[in-house]
């Protein structure tokens, strides 16, 4: 999967990839091999060259948002971008017509569906919860809408692109 992330005005091309039990990721060119476990929800431990770092992540609650990273005493407020923007629906949804289909950026687990078909829901709104990378995701509605469907269940695996709700 490959992400941009910025970092205030600094701006860093990743790539990340599992394999054999560990994150492999490329940051900048930069490679590292990881080992990585979320004993908790937000709080992840990663392992490398024998050390072990602590990462406290807060996810946005808007859609836009950073995510708030806290590594030791450093906080970072981070804002990935994926290229493929498999969640979008092109163009301004704002003031949309018609359907729009939430969909997921990556492979992963339904862990909380948050609406039920009929719901009447404002931009921003959670629609569901997808778990990836050992990250909890919470997919919000693009426009303001009504649920039309929800098209999985919670526990399902969904890969990258799936539509998993639809709104109009």
């Amino acid at each position: 999967m490959k992400l941009h992330a910025e970092i205030g005005d600094d701006k860093h091309e990743i790539e990340i990839k599992h394999g054999e039990g560990k994150i492999f990721a490329d940051v900048d060119g930069r490679k590292y091999e990881l080992e990585a476990s979320e004993p908790e929800p937000g709080v992840f431990l990663f392992k490398h060259d024998n050390r072990v770092y602590e990462a406290v992540v807060t996810n946005p609650t808007m859609a836009g948002d950073p995510t708030n990273v806290r590594i030791g005493e450093r906080e970072y407020d981070i804002r990935l971008i994926d290229p493929k923007r498999l969640r979008s629906t092109g163009g301004n949804t704002d003031s949309a017509d018609g359907l729009v289909e939430i969909k997921t950026a990556m492979p992963g687990k339904v862990v909380r569906i948050l609406v039920t078909p009929g719901a009447v829901l404002e931009k921003g709104d959670g629609v569901l919860v997808v778990e990836a990378m050992k990250m909890q995701n919470e997919l919000k509605a693009p426009k303001a809408g009504t649920v039309k469907e929800v098209r999985v269940e919670e526990g399902a695996t969904v890969a990258a692109g799936d539509i998993l709700a639809t709104i109009e």
